[in-house]
């Protein structure tokens, strides 16, 4: 009961957490998590490596487009020089024009096809051997990427053949140049399109940092740290998340785990009134004992006394007391939810049902009948101690709300009545009272909620809906109208087994 109510009342006890564990709760309440492992930080890293992921498996077919426009380029040039030199005729311009004409176009030789034939048009050195073929026409991408893959890695001194038609003419051009040009182009571009990819990474990473922020890791921080805090002190409403009134689904999530935060604040509330009582029996169970043993004392003393009327209720004042120690370790019990089992007999009803009669405040100002409608011979398989106290708690509840009624022309009848079908028994306890109020019957069975009445605890239904659960039975609310409540008692018969029944005819 101590470590419980200690629990509960101070809200997890955080003295009790390792020094290590303190620590870490104070940093992570604080938000002073690592930079390296918060979730923005991972957020932000994985987004510059999609980003540049993405850039590297376009960056081939990027650059071996820029190689084939580069030589395009460079065969149109190559194209208006032919065709100038085809219409004035190269014996028409001086050898050192012709060779300012390679220069600028940076080529070796220029070759026009028409008709099947070549025909060369200007040069200046012919190599001695072509190192790569390209046609222009007619080249696949996987051809033009490993083509740029060999210029940019391993080019600046190969030697290409480039050919192809320009436009609309039906002739076919063809250059020879030195790579080196080309090789320095690309490495420009490659460094270009790098550099161009970092910085779209990094304003991307940005943009999605900053949106995944305010959308997703915000929210999450303070569902962290709403939860964290209501951990540290869950009986503190302040610490209950603030519903923002989002309506996607972080919004339902946050209106969710309000929800849960609420609820669980009222059951630990209610779990501290409830180990609150146990502890507070607990300090009074020795002093009550000590009275009801003074009180058994005197009562054994008046049986010696003659007097009928005296020897009449002397046995049950002593069943009174007895049952006096017992329902104040009943509650105890209750306390620490640790109800014994119970010890089932073959037992007469009606006779329970009278002693239960003869518990109950009944006085003639009351006005209120008893009626025991169950069979002399009815028997029930049962615990007859805790059996006793459910018919007991239903009837004082009875009495108790029938009593409430001060209008003297009111029929006040408690009856108690039984019925048997096979090897399920049904106890029936109905009043005339005016019927449980809502609030009862929404919480009915429920400790401190239950009550039907101002100042009631709603432990005796409690107690009894428990009781009638370890029998393996049910109570229930059959009805509740003003004039008519009815409870039902549900207990089935223990299965018998083979052995027993062996026993038993051995015995006979």
């Amino acid at each position: 009961m101590k470590n419980r109510s200690g629990a509960v009342g101070t809200g997890m006890a955080n003295e009790t957490l390792p020094v290590e564990e303190k620590a870490r709760l104070a940093d992570a309440m604080s938000g002073t998590v690592p930079f390296a492992r918060r979730l923005s930080t991972k957020l932000l890293v994985l987004t510059v490596s999609f980003v540049l992921i993405s850039a590297l498996l376009i960056f081939p077919s990027l650059v071996a487009s820029f190689r084939l426009q580069w030589l395009q380029q460079r065969l149109a040039t190559a194209a208006a020089v032919s065709t100038v030199l085809l219409q004035t005729g190269t014996d028409q311009i001086p050898q050192a024009v012709q060779r300012d004409v390679l220069m600028a176009t940076g080529v070796k030789a220029i070759a026009v096809r028409e008709g099947g034939v070549s025909r060369l048009m200007v040069v200046s050195h012919m190599p001695p051997k072509v190192d790569m073929q390209v046609n222009l026409d007619d080249t696949g991408p996987w051809e033009a990427i490993s083509g740029a893959a060999d210029t940019l890695f391993f080019g600046g001194n190969s030697i290409i053949r480039a050919y192809g038609k320009v436009g609309e003419s039906d002739k076919e051009f063809e250059l020879i140049l030195s790579d080196r040009r080309l090789h320095n182009a690309m490495l420009e571009y490659a460094r270009n399109t790098a550099l161009l990819s970092l910085l779209i990474s990094a304003i991307t990473a940005g943009l999605v940092y900053a949106s995944i922020h305010a959308l997703l890791v915000r929210p999450i921080r303070n569902f962290r740290n709403s939860m964290l805090a209501f951990a540290a002190a869950p009986d503190d409403p302040n610490n209950i998340i603030r519903v923002t009134g989002r309506a996607d689904e972080l919004g339902v999530t946050e209106h969710e785990l309000a929800g849960m935060q609420t609820q669980l604040q009222r059951i630990l509330g209610e779990q501290k009134h409830l180990a609150d009582l146990g502890l507070a029996v607990s300090k009074i169970n020795h002093d009550m004992r000590n009275i009801l043993a003074s009180a058994q004392l005197i009562s054994d003393r008046l049986r010696l006394v003659k007097d009928p009327t005296v020897q009449t209720f002397a046995p049950k004042l002593l069943r009174a007391l007895d049952r006096a120690v017992s329902y104040s370790e009943g509650v105890l019990a209750y306390g620490r939810t640790q109800e014994p089992a119970p010890v089932r007999r073959r037992i007469r009803l009606r006779q329970l049902v009278d002693e239960v009669h003869s518990m109950l405040p009944l006085d003639q100002a009351s006005d209120i009948e008893f009626e025991n409608r169950v069979d002399p011979a009815f028997e029930v398989d049962a615990d007859s101690e805790q059996l006793f106290r459910v018919l007991n708690n239903l009837c004082r509840n009875a009495v108790q709300a029938m009593s409430a009624d001060s209008e003297s022309a009111l029929v006040r009848r408690l009856t108690i009545s039984a019925e048997r079908v096979g090897a399920v028994c049904t106890i029936f306890v109905a009043d005339t009272g005016p019927g449980l109020p809502p609030k009862a019957r929404d919480n009915l069975f429920s400790a401190f909620r239950g009550s039907a009445r101002s100042g009631g605890t709603g432990l005796g239904l409690a107690i009894a809906y428990e009781l009638v659960r370890a029998h393996g039975g049910s109570l229930k609310l059959v009805e509740s109208v003003s004039g008519r409540t009815v409870f039902s008692i549900t207990i089935a018969d223990r299965p018998v087994s083979l052995e027993e029944v062996r026993q038993g005819l051995r015995s006979a």
